[in-house]
């Protein structure tokens, strides 16, 4: 096995019982791949999809990963956020101490994004009024 020096950022959601549900994560691990080419992204869910947070953590460790940064893909800040996450970041510890596992703030905390998201909905009501933008 060889070390990688590389960052590996893990985009970390909730999962959900239907597979289009984590189409936009995809999109978003897509677009970070082609932005940081030298980094490793990959995908892990909490629960109901595959990968598991430790499951992917697994594989990166396998793979010689030494760092490892977890962006939790969430939004509202509840008990996943509040309870479940953290205990799992300090399993994730534990498990794996030749690792250096970190994890940002949730998306949902993050002003940047929030202020995207208003701008857009800014161009999608006022350019040409509300009703004339169709549904993607």
């Amino acid at each position: 096995m060889t070390t990688n020096t590389n960052p590996a950022i893990v985009l970390f959601g909730h999962g959900a019982r239907d597979p289009q549900w984590a189409e936009p994560m995809k999109h978003l691990q897509q677009m970070l791949r082609e932005r940081c080419p030298g980094a490793l992204v990959e995908l892990a869910f909490l629960e109901l999809m595959a990968p598991s947070l430790p499951d992917c953590v697994q594989q990166l460790a396998e793979h010689g990963a030494t760092q490892i940064q977890i962006v939790p893909i969430f939004f509202g800040k509840g008990g996943h956020l509040k309870n479940d996450f953290p205990a799992l970041l300090a399993t994730l510890n534990q498990q794996h101490p030749a690792l250096q596992i970190t994890a940002t703030a949730a998306v949902g905390q993050w002003d940047a994004v929030w202020l995207a998201i208003a701008d857009e909905i800014m161009l999608q009501t006022s350019a040409a009024g509300p009703l004339s933008h169709p549904a993607p």
